[in-house]
C-alpha cells in the first residue's frame, strides 16, 4: 500500500512541475489594452497586444520631452521660468514666473515628479513655445519610426489628438536609454532641487516606480527605468525596461482601466527573461553571402558588424536574410567598405537590418567610350567639312575665270 501511495504521489508531483513549466513559456495574461515587449537592442517584438492601436499616452509623453532635452541642451544650462508654466494643469513642483534653474533640476522633476510645469520650461527653452515644441517631437517621432503618432503638447495633458501606440512608444523608449544621464535619473531615489532665486526651500523628488523601489511589492531586480502615466480620459500608462543576463528589454503598457501595469509589467519581464535567450546570427567578418557583378566575378558580402537576437526557446526558427538589392556593376569599392544592407526577419517578423561589407577589392573599368567618341567626333568633322572646301573651290574657280575673262576684254 505504501509503494502505491508513493508512486501516485510522484506522479502527482510530476503533473504539477510539467503544468508549471507549460505555464512558464505560454504568453501571460495582460489586461492593458494596448501592449509591447520589445527587445531593446534589436527593436525585436517578443509579446504584442493591439501594439498599433493609437491611445492617449497621458504622461509617458514625457520620455519624447526627455529626450529632446538631452539631446538640445546642456545640463548645465540655466533656464528662467516663463508665464505659462505655472499655471499649467496637472501635477506640478509650483514653478514661479522668472524662477531660474538648470536643465538637469528640471529634467529630475520632469521623469520623478511627472512635473507639468517642468515640462512646459523645457519646451519653452527649446523650442520658444509648446507649439513648436510639439512640431519637433512629431519630427523626432518619425525619424525614430513613429508611424502613428501625433504629439500636442510635451507634459502628455488629455487632447484628443494627441496619441500614440505601444510600438512608438517603445522606439522612443530605445533611443532614450542610449543616454546614460536618463538611467542615472530614473534609477534615483529621491532628489533635492536647492533653493532658487524664488524658492527658499528645497523640493525633494521621489522616485514613483515602484519597480525600482526595494521596499515595493513590485520591486523588478534589474528595471533601470520606468516613467507612469495617467488622466481620467487616459487611464494608465506605463512604460520601463529591465535589463538580466545581457538582455535588455523594454516594456510598455497604454490604456489600463485596472491599474494592473504594475504587476503586468512583471509578468511581460518574466515572461521575456525566461523564454528568450541572447544568439549571435553573425559575428563581424562572418560571409552572409555573395554578390554577382557579372558572369564569373562574385564578391563575397561579410557582416560589417556582429548581429545578435533574442531567440525563443522553444522555437526551431532560424533567421532569414533578405539583401537589399543595389546595382554596383559601375562601383568601384574596397575590402570592408560597406556596400549593401540586410533586412533580417525571424518568425516571419523584422528584426532589424544588417549592414554588409564587401570581401574584396573592387575597381570599376568604364568602356573606352572617350576614344571613340574623339575619333567621332573628328570623321564627323572630316563629313562636315568636305562641303565647305568643295564650295571654297567652286567660288575660286568662279573667281579665277571672272579674272580671266576681265584680261580678255581688255584687249
Amino acid at each position: 500500500m505504501r509503494k502505491i501511495m508513493t508512486f501516485i504521489l510522484i506522479v502527482v508531483l510530476l503533473s504539477f512541475t510539467v503544468h508549471e513549466a507549460k505555464a512558464q513559456s505560454s504568453p501571460p495574461n495582460i489586461y492593458t489594452d494596448g501592449v509591447v515587449l520589445m527587445d531593446a537592442a534589436t527593436g525585436e517584438i517578443l509579446y504584442s497586444k493591439n501594439m498599433d492601436t493609437q491611445y492617449p499616452p497621458a504622461s509617458t509623453t514625457k520620455i519624447m520631452t526627455a529626450l529632446l532635452t538631452l539631446e538640445n541642451a546642456n545640463l548645465d544650462d540655466v533656464v528662467t521660468v516663463g508665464k505659462n508654466p505655472p499655471l499649467i494643469d496637472g501635477s506640478k513642483i509650483y514653478l514661479f514666473e522668472d524662477e531660474k534653474l538648470t536643465v538637469k533640476d528640471l529634467l529630475y522633476a520632469l521623469l520623478l515628479r511627472s512635473a507639468n510645469d517642468a515640462a512646459l520650461t523645457l519646451a519653452e527653452h527649446i523650442s520658444g513655445s509648446s507649439e513648436e515644441f510639439a512640431k519637433l517631437m512629431n519630427k523626432r517621432a518619425l525619424e525614430l519610426g513613429c508611424s502613428n503618432t501625433n504629439f500636442v503638447n510635451p507634459s502628455g495633458l488629455y487632447d484628443d489628438m494627441h496619441r500614440t501606440t505601444a510600438r512608438d512608444l517603445a522606439l522612443i523608449m530605445k533611443e532614450l536609454i542610449k543616454h546614460e544621464e536618463y538611467i542615472k535619473i530614473s534609477t534615483t531615489s529621491m532628489y533635492y532641487i536647492q533653493p532658487t532665486n524664488k524658492s527658499k526651500e528645497k523640493r525633494p523628488l521621489w522616485n514613483e516606480n515602484r519597480l525600482i523601489q526595494k521596499s515595493s511589492n513590485y520591486y523588478y531586480e534589474g528595471c533601470e527605468a520606468g516613467k507612469t502615466g495617467y488622466t481620467i480620459q487616459s487611464k494608465h500608462s506605463y512604460v520601463a525596461v529591465a535589463s538580466r543576463n545581457g538582455i535588455k528589454l523594454i516594456a510598455v503598457l497604454l490604456h489600463d482601466s485596472n491599474k494592473a501595469y504594475w504587476s503586468d509589467a512583471r509578468k511581460l519581464f518574466d515572461y521575456g527573461f525566461e523564454n528568450f535567450s541572447k544568439a549571435t546570427l553573425y559575428s563581424k567578418g562572418d560571409m552572409v553571402g555573395e554578390y554577382t557583378i557579372k558572369e564569373g566575378l562574385n564578391i563575397p558580402l561579410l557582416a560589417a558588424e556582429n548581429f545578435y537576437y533574442l531567440k525563443n526557446k522553444d522555437s526551431t526558427e532560424t533567421p532569414k536574410l533578405k539583401i537589399n538589392s543595389k546595382d554596383l556593376s559601375k562601383t568601384s569599392f574596397n575590402r570592408g567598405q560597406n556596400i549593401l544592407t540586410a533586412e533580417v526577419f525571424y518568425n516571419n517578423k523584422s528584426i532589424g537590418s544588417l549592414n554588409l561589407a564587401s570581401g574584396a577589392d573592387y575597381a570599376y573599368k568604364a568602356p573606352a567610350l572617350a576614344l571613340k567618341n574623339s575619333v567621332n567626333s573628328i570623321n564627323s568633322m572630316k563629313i562636315l567639312a568636305y562641303p565647305v572646301i568643295l564650295i571654297l573651290l567652286i567660288s575660286l574657280l568662279r573667281i579665277r575665270k571672272k579674272v580671266k575673262q576681265k584680261k580678255r576684254d581688255r584687249y
